[in-house]
């Protein structure tokens, strides 16, 4: 089995990918408090550090030569919902990652983050981490994945480096998309809409027959539990969903009107299993759905990444 180190876990949407897909988490890094707690009661054997990132760089070198260094580093320095300050947001970590990769040299690194972050603006800052990762022996690779490609019933870009050694970076290829669009939202999630007997769920399911919109998590700052801002709420209600807040529950059998979504719901169209309980009050819990990466998307990625590994191991041999 191969090992891995995941940075920004969040609430464990790429840990639970990778998990998928074969991996083994040595360490979990992540800062925010409910985060942790959610990966804690989903696998109590986990590793989970609850740290900050840059205090984690003191004891990287402990987790040198594992296979996989990967992380959702923070989006909003690159997110066209912010400032796009870049190297100049405090919340930056990229350079930080750099020297965590020098620290314990994994055989490959997976990182993603936000459409924003292939802009042009940021074109010189790429070409230097590209640099950096070059002078540590890597070649860096990028590319925007969409997740509904992946089976994942939403429209969400999402920007994926990885990196190998230079020996091995021709043996990485890139996931080929689904042959096959996801369900749409109607589909997906009727019948956690019916679990308490609402009548009007079928009617919902015919006019909800598009994947979702791109789910908003919010920074620790700003945003809750609701689905975004007055486009994306727009957006949601085309689909004949409320999305100024979040539900508790599944509407009753004679509701009538826009249904809401609950925390479950978000999960399930962000590719989470049913299974993944999310820790703390809905607010909490709906920021650690949004800001997920889906696991399926790091499924793939991931699994791409097993075989490029495999393939330069044997062929060592």
């Amino acid at each position: 089995m191969l090992t891995s180190l995941e940075l920004c876990a969040g609430a464990g949407g790429q840990a639970l990918g990778l998990e998928d897909a074969g991996y083994e988490h040595l360490g979990l890094v992540e800062i925010d408090h409910h985060c942790c707690n959610t990966l804690r009661h989903n696998r109590p054997q986990w590793n989970v550090l609850e740290t900050d990132m840059r205090l984690f760089k003191e004891d990287a070198h402990k987790y040198r030569g594992i296979d996989l260094l990967a992380g959702g580093l923070p989006c909003p320095p690159f997110s066209v919902a912010g400032k796009q300050l870049g190297e100049q947001d405090e919340r930056n970590l990229f350079n930080d990652a750099i020297d965590i990769i020098d620290a314990i040299r994994p055989k490959a690194v997976m990182i993603e983050n936000v459409r924003g972050f292939l802009d042009a603006v940021f074109h010189e800052y790429r070409e230097r981490l590209r640099g950096d990762l070059k002078k540590l022996g890597y070649k860096m690779d990028v590319r925007l994945l969409n997740a509904s490609d992946y089976g994942v019933p939403q429209l969400r870009p999402r920007v994926v480096l990885v990196a190998l050694p230079e020996a091995r970076a021709d043996a990485f290829n890139w996931p080929d998309p689904h042959p096959h669009n996801p369900p749409t939202v109607g589909e997906h999630l009727h019948d956690l809409m019916a679990a308490r007997g609402w009548r009007g769920a079928d009617a919902w399911r015919e006019q909800a027959n598009e994947i979702a919109p791109t789910i908003v998590g919010g920074s620790k700052k700003h945003g809750g539990p609701d689905l975004g801002p007055t486009r994306a709420r727009r957006a949601w209600a085309t689909l004949g969903v409320e999305g100024r807040t979040i539900a508790v529950e599944a509407p009753d059998p004679f509701f009538n009107g826009m249904p809401r979504l609950t925390v479950r719901m978000v999960a399930r169209l962000q590719g989470f299993p049913d299974h993944w309980h999310f820790t703390g009050a809905k607010t909490h819990a709906y920021k650690q759905v949004g800001n997920a990466f889906p696991p399926p998307v790091a499924r793939a990625v991931g699994s791409q990444i097993a075989a490029a590994l495999s393939k330069r191991l044997l062929k060592a041999v």
